[in-house]
């Protein structure tokens, strides 16, 4: 079993079209059709279907597909892996992150870290909390910005930088638009903009207002915290956000009051993989995040 083998059944089997293939290989289309005979002789399986020029995965195929994707991402870390051992300050992290934190974090910590290492380049891929976290576990991100950290992963090792509150977003117009704090239970008779449920946002404000004895009315749901943040400041309703999400960005016709019960509170970090060790590259970045923030804390910052 050779390797271009290995990668034209991957091609093939995406597109489900040997000419397609072919074409995105730069090579013949009768090449390609002779080294998935090869491949499916040597195995002794018919890994395709043939329908006319289309072609369909076998169940046994799938199962080929699956595994021959996870080796070719080894093969491929291996490579990268060892190209950063020669130069570690010339490799690539693939990095993800929640919205919540693109608009703050994500670009000043990684401004911070390209000032002393500019030769390092990354692939940004931004993802729900459970995304995220079965991101990092498959292979398909190197680590992970979140929020909340999760300490009981078995699969991933969670570093927390620091613990945000969450505070409420009213209208201007709102009755308690003009309190310095505000308690929960004030807002049970108001409508929520929140993120959908599956969201770990949605479920802390969930969970906060079950701690105060109601359920939140929600009136709109969206994925996207600008989003959420101008349904608020159309008057449609209030919301719960990370403070963070604040800090540049109030929008003009809107409030921000910190909650004085419950409580709430959310930590943030990252996570790498439990099952693999970093690259090179991969390391200097994690180190440098835990220095960085551990100087921020240091001056309360």
């Amino acid at each position: 079993m050779e390797l271009r083998q290995i990668k034209y059944f991957i091609e093939v089997a995406k597109r489900e079209h040997v000419t397609e293939a072919a074409h995105v290989l730069h090579v013949a289309q009768s090449a390609v059709s002779r080294q998935i005979a090869n491949l499916e002789a040597e195995l002794g399986v018919q890994l395709f279907f043939r329908e006319g020029r289309n072609v369909r995965l076998t169940p046994i195929g799938s199962i080929f597909l699956e595994h021959v994707e996870t080796a070719i991402k080894e093969i491929d870390k291996a490579k990268q892996q060892i190209n950063e051992f020669l130069n570690p300050e010339r490799g690539t992290i693939r990095i993800g992150f929640p919205s919540s934190l693109a608009a703050h974090t994500l670009p000043t910590v990684i401004s911070a870290f390209r000032a002393k290492y500019p030769h390092i380049g990354f692939h940004l891929r931004q993802g729900s909390f459970k995304y995220l976290i079965d991101s990092v576990i498959k292979g398909e991100i190197d680590l992970a910005f979140v929020g909340p950290v999760p300490m009981n992963e078995p699969a991933i090792r969670g570093q927390i930088f620091f613990l945000e509150n969450i505070v409420a977003l009213l209208p201007e117009n709102h009755p308690l638009a003009d309190q310095s704090s505000l308690r929960l239970n004030q807002l049970r008779d108001d409508t929520f903009v929140l993120f959908p449920p599956g969201f770990v946002l949605h479920k802390i404000v969930v969970d906060a207002c079950a701690q105060m004895g109601f359920k939140p009315l929600v009136s709109f749901e969206g994925e996207d915290i600008d989003a959420i943040k101008g349904l608020v400041a159309a008057g449609l309703g209030v919301t719960l956000l990370p403070e963070i999400t604040l800090i540049d960005n109030v929008p003009r016709t809107t409030v921000k009051i910190p909650i004085s019960e419950p409580i709430v509170t959310r930590t943030v970090g990252i996570i790498i993989p439990n099952n693999r060790e970093l690259a090179p590259s991969e390391k200097l970045f994690y180190d440098f995040l835990k220095e960085f923030f551990a100087v921020l804390d240091k001056f309360g910052i």
